[in-house]
């Protein structure tokens, strides 16, 4: 069974904390942006371009470290101690992303190796649960190195609302309205790709029937989506890439077809309305194809598998 470590109303003052602690020794490095608001499909999209050639630089640093996730270079066994925010679960840390581009970005990461294309569990819902039961956020999951992920080692992620400095808090929720929704589980009309969404209710504070709501979500939706399990090494996998996507209100879930657009990488955080380029000719590619066309091509065609 799961324990839960994290106390009730510490986590937030937590993250304060230990943020100014990392910011004053240099341990967390943020990427300072400019924010530019792009509207395509009903959505208006908040895309972040690196503001300066020294950010460049660390982008590219950051860059280095993650191409290091596929050699023995692991940063979160051991993780820098100066990042550690709270322990969650007997099972789960809470960490300072490094680089950071949104403020108080959390990575929620296994205690023991696992590998990122590994299925989530229940002991990762919990420690999800607890984190969203703290603060009013988006929790999401780069299920493996096509759909986003940085690092070979488990994680999941959150970032609070609202995700940028104009526009609404969530920018994708402007067309999450489900249609053709028989049951808990369906599509939304305005996203034209290969997708599962549901609505869903989480209790705001911790508890274990959120984590099994949620858990539950999480499997009916890689049913809906055409994804299943597949043993490796006698570990459950991903069947395909995915991203997820999780609110206290609603759980989304996108199989991928690619990392890239034209050099462009595109996370979880895409499909949320939130997109990163890290110079002027990469936005002018985002500006040229529009930031639902960019999403349109990593993801999965929406005829594929329906």
């Amino acid at each position: 069974m799961e324990h839960l470590r994290l106390h009730p109303g510490t986590l937030w003052p937590a993250v304060l904390c230990q943020t100014a602690h990392a910011l004053r020794l240099g341990a967390l490095r943020p990427i300072e942006t400019i924010q530019t608001l792009l509207e395509e499909g009903g959505v208006r999209f908040l895309v972040r371009q690196v503001a300066s050639l020294a950010r460049k630089e660390e982008t590219r640093q950051a860059r280095e470290v993650e191409v290091g996730a596929g050699s023995a270079v692991n940063p979160f066994l051991p993780y820098d101690p100066d990042l550690f925010v709270a322990e969650l679960s007997d099972t789960h840390v809470a960490l300072l992303n490094k680089f950071n581009v949104i403020d108080h970005h959390l990575l929620i990461v296994t205690r023991c190796f696992k590998p990122q294309e590994a299925l989530l569990e229940f002991a990762d819902f919990v420690a999800l649960a607890a984190c969203m039961a703290e603060f009013d956020g988006l929790g999401f999951y780069n299920g493996g190195a096509q759909s986003g992920a940085s690092q070979r080692h488990k994680h999941l992620q959150i970032v609070p609302l609202p995700l940028g400095e104009s526009g609404p808090p969530l920018p994708i929720e402007s067309v999450l309205r489900p249609g053709g929704m028989e049951g808990p589980i369906g599509t939304v009309p305005g996203l034209p790709f290969l997708h599962a969404f549901a609505r869903l209710e989480l209790a705001p504070a911790a508890s274990r029937h959120a984590a099994h709501a949620a858990f539950d979500c999480y499997h009916a939706l890689l049913e809906a989506a055409g994804l299943r399990a597949i043993e490796v090494n006698g570990e459950l996998h991903q069947s395909a890439p995915y991203n997820l996507l999780v609110t206290r209100r609603w759980m989304l879930l996108v199989p991928r077809y690619s990392e890239c657009v034209e050099g462009i990488s595109v996370n979880a955080l895409g499909f949320a309305g939130s997109l990163f380029v890290r110079d002027a000719a990469q936005m002018d590619v985002i500006k040229r194809l529009g930031p639902m066309s960019v999403l349109q091509r990593v993801a999965v065609p929406a005829a594929v598998g329906q």
